[in-house]
């Protein structure tokens, strides 16, 4: 295949041997299978912020700081220097979760470095060797949505514990690699700490993946995970190995407008998601 003007310098200085092919082309992204030696991992190289679409922006970027009071004014007038900064740390902070969360022993691609901006990172793989599928693409029995989903659950309260949210977790971006889920996709992930939408996008990722599982396994969409997880954030005492009902009371007053804004933003979510799974496999072909 032509290389991909992304990857030749990493071709030119030795980093990478071999451009195998184009894996899937997403906004934000564009994924190529590539050969290291006689290892094959994957290369994101990340689209210009001009030609992404994904929205919703300044909600993620909420809590990012510029190292510099210069960069900083240059980014609030949205200048050619602030928008170099602001790309810059779109990358970066997908290339520190992902390290981050690796750590925290979060089941996410290993990486294996960023190079003139590419992030090269393990392929997720199924029992067969092949690419592993997205969640999306797989139909699966009542009992298996029910531990997937227990699994997920668990891996969102393991990247709490390490201090971050996805932000976007949904049915196309985690993989079912030969042992179960794996979280892929995380340039916009936040500090949960640090950004005053935290609740509501961790809520978010719960729900939306509580509203696919809920497909096959009815009893899941009864459970209440996002606010008993935060419960426990919020008073200091959620650990990766908390053990958790899925139940929680709200106060009587609230009940009515939260259950609504749920719904509605479930609805949201599995709509655009949906869309975007549309749009990358049209760009798949």
């Amino acid at each position: 295949m032509k290389t991909p003007r992304g990857l030749q310098p990493l071709l030119d200085d030795g980093v990478i041997d071999e451009v195998l092919h184009r894996l899937q082309s997403g906004k934000e992204a564009e994924i190529f299978v590539i050969r290291r030696g006689y290892t094959v991992c994957c290369a994101k190289v990340y689209k210009d912020v001009d030609h992404r679409g994904f929205h919703r922006l300044a909600e993620y970027q909420e809590g990012r700081r510029a190292r510099g009071s210069r960069d900083a004014r240059a980014m609030n007038r949205r200048s050619k220097r602030g928008n170099k900064v602001q790309e810059s740390q779109w990358k970066n902070a997908e290339v520190s979760a992902l390290y981050r969360l690796a750590e925290a022993g979060v089941r996410v691609p290993e990486p294996m470095g960023v190079f003139d901006g590419v992030l090269l990172m393990e392929r997720v793989v199924d029992a067969d060797g092949d690419t592993a599928p997205q969640l999306g693409q797989v139909t699966m029995t009542a009992e298996q949505a029910r531990e997937w989903y227990a699994c997920l659950v668990g891996e969102i309260v393991r990247m709490l514990c390490a201090g971050v949210i996805h932000g976007d977790l949904s049915e196309y971006n985690v993989l079912l690699d030969a042992n179960g889920p794996v979280i892929i996709d995380l340039p916009q992930a936040v500090d949960a700490a640090g950004n005053n939408n935290a609740f509501r996008m961790l809520a978010r990722d719960v729900n939306n993946l509580r509203a696919t599982f809920g497909r096959f396994a009815p009893e899941l969409l009864a459970t209440e995970y996002a606010r008993e997880i935060w419960a426990l954030y919020e008073a200091g005492t959620l650990t990766p190995d908390a053990i958790l009902t899925g139940e929680f009371t709200v106060e009587e007053h609230a009940a009515d407008v939260d259950a609504v804004l749920d719904q509605i933003e479930e609805a949201r979510l599995e709509a655009e998601a949906r869309q975007r799974g549309r749009e990358e496999a049209e760009g798949d072909h």
